[in-house]
């Protein structure tokens, strides 16, 4: 089922989604200062192909940089991924189909207001689950 459900939402909305993404990395390293901002960018691009059967938990050894990392990046371009999966989420859910993606879409928004201090783990992990 997992498979089904990627492989429906790459075609419906994760391609758009990964790329707005990768543009978001791209952009975060061509300036030297931000590459851990491109270097997650690129990790959430991966999990915004292929969500179904990964989730994200927290790290314990993050701290205030991942904090104040977190809010530069929620100003910069944060709101903006948020804001795409939003729309996307909003489109996916007027058909009966596409609701699971849909909240699938809204369950991506935290991660892309504040990427740094969590890590992409597939559900089947032991500590997966919070």
């Amino acid at each position: 089922m997992k498979f089904v459900l990627n492989a429906i939402w790459l075609v419906l909305c994760g391609l758009w989604m990964a790329l707005g993404y990768v543009l978001a990395g791209l952009i975060c390293c061509v300036l030297i200062i931000t590459i851990p901002w491109g270097i997650a960018s690129f990790r959430i691009a991966a999990f915004a192909l292929w969500p179904f059967g990964r989730t994200t938990v927290e790290r314990r050894d993050a701290g205030a940089g991942s904090l104040i990392g977190n809010v530069i990046w929620f100003v910069f371009a944060g709101w903006w991924l948020a804001l795409g999966h939003i729309l996307t989420g909003i489109a996916l859910c007027v058909t009966i189909i596409g609701i699971p993606l849909g909240i699938a879409n809204f369950k991506l928004i935290p991660i892309s207001l504040m990427p740094l201090g969590r890590e992409i783990v597939p559900t089947d992990r032991p500590f997966a689950t919070r």
